[in-house]
């Protein structure tokens, strides 16, 4: 059985067309990218309809529902966001690597794959709420503006990455 490439888009040209959006995000909406305040204004809008007085009291919903016309849902971000999976399954159709399928390294195990992504993602999305941000919002728009902080975002999310790596380098190689 001989195992054929998988078809990826090269990384340099990837990374341009990101751009583009990026440019193209702040010229329509005035704002960049970011993905993290969708989830917010889902929530918001969930606990405004459940518990409409706690929400317009609340010292964190108030202020939040005020700035929106109708509902949050209604917010462009959640379009955005509403926009990832159909834009990845697209690449997948177009690139042939449509399927459901775990990729591991050779000493880790799906279910142990799967946990750690679960896990690694739920302190991805507790960080980008301390961070009041996701890395999409504050590092590339920051960088795209030429903020220093984004820079510093940018630094602290990949120098975090290849520490943190280094101890879990043995699932994977």
């Amino acid at each position: 059985m001989t195992e054929q490439p998988t078809k990826y888009m090269n990384p340099y040209l990837a990374g341009f067309l990101l751009g583009l959006v990026l440019l193209a995000s702040i010229f329509v909406t005035g704002r960049g990218l970011g993905a993290s305040g969708a989830v917010k204004d889902a929530v918001v809008s969930i606990v405004s309809s459940v518990a409409p007085e706690h929400a317009a009291s609340s010292p964190f919903y108030g202020p939040y529902l005020e700035n929106h016309v109708e509902t949050p849902l209604k917010s462009w971000l959640v379009f955005e966001r509403s926009g990832v999976p159909i834009g990845a399954f697209i690449s997948g159709l177009v690139s042939d690597r449509l399927g459901l399928r775990t990729e591991s390294g050779p000493r880790i195990q799906k279910r142990t794959r799967w946990v750690f992504a679960v896990i690694g993602g739920a302190l991805f999305g507790i960080g980008a709420q301390f961070a009041r941000g996701c890395t999409s919002g504050a590092a590339l728009s920051g960088m795209a503006v030429l903020s220093v902080a984004g820079f510093v975002t940018m630094l602290a999310i990949f120098g975090t990455g290849y520490v943190v790596a280094y101890f879990f380098r043995r699932l994977w190689i």
